[in-house]
């Protein structure tokens, strides 16, 4: 049997399809919007997941297509006529096909992986999951259009399977409102978009999801295998069972896959001498990066009465899921740039003071972005530089502000920031603490 399914890895469509999948994955991780899986492997496994929306149709050609074999070589009449059973002749190229597909999303994965391996430390157990049903999504695909493309052997049933596979993911969020969870359990690809830091993927929906892909891939059989009608009447009996098995266990609410949130790797990890600096699990392979010039930031805060001691990643998560706080801790983003280094790096000190004049989570008298970075400005001793999503004016503003700080006497400089600073942490703050106008 093994050397049979080596012959046909060789002669069938398998290595070729697995190389076009490995290929286009590859292609899509790194230039279709960037790379957004620096942060970790699970973002990875969920990015990989994203783009099953063009490799899923991809093997449903590819098996369509190897389905025509026998039609195109016009050697189906002299098969069936062997002593052998359809299903032992078929099994070998089920086999094949699905070594070839789950090859080439391991080979995608393997691309990617080289990118994040010095800098990702994290690696949860759900990442093999997540990654196991995309492979199984492949399987089924490949299987179903060999199944497909038996029934209709045409040379157009290829590329017209992939375009309706395609339309189907993209369609199926909208087919399935209001009740948006339903999308979970037939699409492999739905809310695996822009994953943040702390992203998972609840076990639920990944056994939801592959109860139904195990039963699309049963029927996929079933109806490749067998010539009978009757057997092809019973395939359905695996879709049905499977999809109200899913049904059943997957969540039935919304943003399930969205609002997810991996508690470990929010867990802080923090340097073992001098003032404490933390950030999470999942940017562990940061530390070495933040720490140097996070303490430089409480070096200069150290002026201030009160100053804070301690700098953690700020480990909050949409919409209300705060990170703990204290009056002597500086929450700080941190983010990891596209090559899995720290983003902004030059700007940290400077974040970790402004940061200090944040307040606690929650706070709706929160001190204004313009008086933030000129108190950064003032203590740092450098001109504020905005983010990528900043108004250009409010940094003009605080720019302004700041050179009108240094401006005055030291000693009447530093009592306006230890108010600021008094003010943020009470969560009490008012307009003009910063100019001398406040109330």
């Amino acid at each position: 049997m093994s050397r049979i399914l080596a012959l046909e890895l060789r002669r069938s469509a398998a290595i070729g399809a697995g190389g076009i999948l490995a290929v286009v994955g590859t292609l899509l991780l790194y230039f279709a919007e960037g790379i957004g899986f620096a942060t970790g492997w699970m973002q990875l496994a969920m990015t990989q997941r994203l783009y099953l929306a063009l490799l899923w149709p991809l093997a449903l050609a590819a098996g369509a297509w190897q389905a025509r074999r026998e039609h195109r070589s016009d050697v189906e009449e002299l098969f069936a006529s062997t002593p052998r059973p359809r299903p032992l002749r078929t099994a070998p190229t089920l086999g094949a096909l699905a070594i070839g597909v789950v090859s080439g999303y391991l080979a995608m994965a393997v691309a990617g992986g080289v990118w994040i391996v010095d800098t990702a430390g994290y690696l949860p157990a759900a990442v093999f999951t997540v990654a196991a049903v995309g492979a199984l999504a492949l399987i089924a695909a490949a299987w179903l259009g060999l199944a497909v493309g038996r029934l209709l052997p045409s040379p157009v049933t290829a590329p017209a399977l992939a375009v309706a596979g395609l339309a189907l993911l993209l369609l199926l969020p909208a087919m399935t409102r209001p009740r948006g969870w339903l999308a979970l359990v037939f699409s492999p690809i739905y809310e695996m978009n822009m994953p943040d830091a702390y992203a998972t993927v609840p076990g639920r929906v990944s056994a939801a999801q592959a109860v139904w892909l195990a039963a699309l891939a049963v029927a996929a059989v079933l109806l490749f295998a067998f010539r009978s009608r009757r057997v092809g009447v019973a395939a359905l009996v695996p879709l049905a069972a499977g999809a109200a098995l899913a049904i059943t266990v997957v969540p039935h609410r919304d943003r399930v896959v969205t609002d997810a949130v991996d508690p470990v790797a929010q867990e802080l990890v923090c340097a073992d001498d001098g003032p404490r600096v933390c950030v999470s699990r999942v940017h562990a392979g940061l530390l070495a990066e933040v720490v140097a010039p996070a303490r430089e930031g409480l070096a200069m805060l150290a002026r201030l009465p009160a100053a804070p001691t301690r700098v953690h990643e700020d480990t909050s998560t949409y919409p209300d899921r705060h990170a703990p706080w204290a009056a002597d801790v500086v929450l700080l983003p941190v983010e990891a740039g596209t090559d899995g280094r720290l983003d902004r790096a030059d700007t940290v000190a400077a974040d970790v003071v402004a940061a200090a004049f944040d307040g606690p989570p929650g706070c709706e008298n929160r001190i204004g972005y313009v008086d933030r970075l000129a108190a950064a400005a003032y203590l740092t001793g450098r001109d504020p530089v905005g983010g990528e999503f900043v108004d250009p004016a409010e940094v003009a503003a605080a720019r302004q502000l700041g050179a009108t700080l240094r401006g005055l006497p030291a000693g009447e400089a530093e009592s306006r920031l230890a108010a600021l600073h008094r003010a943020a942490v009470t969560c009490s703050a008012v307009d003009g603490l910063l100019t001398g106008s406040a109330r």
